[in-house]
């Protein structure tokens, strides 16, 4: 008898040592294991995000990071030009507005003369290729004639540098870009700067370094959360900079692919989309709205108003009426108040409907949550690429787009040269003499509006139709 008790209870201990030790490696495991932003967001049941399964750094053995970065680059360039880098470790991808330049060996980088000296010995190029020189002036939009050329230029060289040693020696690749063009001015912030570098870098999971030329601390100021969150790393001013680093690789411009938007069948591998995107500017702004649903009932409208042109000549009666309809209003005029992206953010963000003329300041339609309606004023006159700058983007982001065409009576065109006037029923005669200049002149900068009230009404029953169909969880 206790020979077999004494059995048993070397069995029991010897069961639950095992158990015990089995328990440690499996909460050894768990806390060793990080999910990325995307795994977190698919853990809880939410799909919206399309980017990777697994995050890289953990999906693949440290002794292989260096060459899954090389990969990541050549995901990067398509067709012709992927089979180019491939095979020589260099080639630029272009389409009809971006130029983007890829080098997936490693680099040295002048910052005194912004000149990328691809090293010889790490390609395989063709006599015809040894000597090769690009210049690339590192801004998304390369069709734009009015900024392009006072944008630093870049040159990528297979020349030695005049000192070969490297003074900073980095494991993860460079991007560079122009923090210039028109920068302070939110919309094209997002679509020339915000969005490309989102489409170029996203894909490196915060393992890349930023170059930025024409440095603005203003604008590297106002976007450091999100330049935080897409690099682990201090941004290098070449300015500040007289140094040779050397990378990895580099990528030299950003991808552009349209106006607030991402084509995810021109993505690397489609891992990134407009709704992904949105989660990040969620994420990194951590604005609590996700869907108009979660924002207060009665519904909160915010007007955006402009102070210079294109102004509400009746706001005051706009803003009662909106009221009579039901929805609280909050009015944004100060552009002190706009230009501060982490609170502004949050303020239309809280909002279910967005109205303005149109302008720059619609470009916050990016923090309405999903669902959420904006509502676009189109002057008279002036229709260069309106449908591309918002009506089209909008739904893209989960947005209903509404918009209200004036009238020429409800221009203030119409008092300065009568409703019988050229201007007002041939808008198209100002163009036809005087080009883009002049229609801008004449449309965007000389004109405000008086909206027909009763004709506006509809506009915004209909926007408050969408959002009470969505419904609302949270009181005021």
């Amino acid at each position: 008898m206790e020979k077999g008790r004494g059995g048993r209870l070397i069995l029991f201990a010897t069961q639950t040592l095992c158990a015990f030790f089995l328990l440690h490696l499996i909460y050894v495991e768990l806390i060793a294991f990080k999910a990325t932003p995307s795994q977190q967001i698919k853990f809880t049941g939410r799909q919206i995000l399309s980017e990777w399964q697994t995050d890289l750094s953990t999906a693949v053995k440290k002794d292989d990071q260096h060459q899954s970065l090389q990969y990541l680059l050549t995901r990067l360039v398509g067709d012709e030009d992927r089979t180019k880098v491939e095979s020589t470790g260099f080639a630029c991808d272009s389409n009809s507005w971006s130029l983007v330049c890829v080098a997936n060996k490693p680099v040295k980088i002048d910052m005194s003369t912004m000149q990328v000296h691809l090293q010889p010995s790490d390609l395989n190029l063709t006599p015809a290729t040894e000597n090769t020189t690009t210049v690339v002036r590192p801004y998304a939009m390369q069709g734009n004639p009015y900024v392009i050329n006072d944008i630093t230029p870049v040159t990528i060289t297979t020349t030695e540098p005049a000192r070969s040693t490297c003074d900073h020696n980095h494991q993860h690749p460079a991007v560079i870009f122009s923090s210039g063009g028109y920068t302070g001015n939110i919309f094209h912030e997002f679509n020339e700067n915000i969005v490309p570098l989102f489409i170029t870098s996203r894909l490196f999971r915060s393992r890349v370094h930023f170059i930025v030329v024409d440095h603005k601390p203003s604008f590297i100021q106002k976007y450091k959360r999100v330049f935080s969150r897409l690099s682990d790393h201090e941004i290098i001013n070449p300015a500040n900079d007289s140094s040779i680093h050397c990378f990895p690789g580099a990528v030299t411009g950003l991808k552009f692919h349209k106006f607030l938007g991402v084509n995810t069948s021109e993505n690397p591998q489609g891992y990134n989309s407009m709704p992904d995107f949105r989660e990040f500017i969620r994420q990194t702004y951590r604005l609590k709205a996700r869907t108009v649903s979660e924002t207060r009932n009665p519904p909160l409208l915010l007007l955006i108003s402009r102070q210079t042109t294109r102004k509400f000549l009746n706001q005051a009666e706009m803003v009662k009426m909106m009221e009579a309809l039901g929805f609280r209003v909050i009015i944004a005029s100060s552009a002190n108040e706009m230009s501060d992206v982490e609170k502004f953010s949050r303020v239309v963000n809280s909002c279910s409907v967005m109205v303005g003329a149109h302008g720059a300041g619609l470009a916050n339609e990016l923090f309405l949550p999903d669902g959420g309606v904006m509502v676009q004023v189109r002057p008279l006159g002036f229709q260069w690429d309106l449908d591309s700058f918002y009506s089209e983007p909008g739904p893209e982001m989960g947005l209903r787009y509404l918009e209200y065409m004036i009238k020429p009576e409800e221009s203030s065109l119409a008092d300065v040269y009568g409703l019988d006037h050229p201007v007002l029923t041939d808008t198209g005669s100002v163009a036809a003499k005087g080009g883009y200049e002049a229609a801008r002149a004449m449309y965007l900068d000389n004109q405000d509006l008086r909206l027909d009230l009763n004709r506006f009404r509809e506009t915004l029953i209909e926007a408050l139709g969408f959002v009470r169909h969505d419904g609302f969880v949270t009181q005021a």
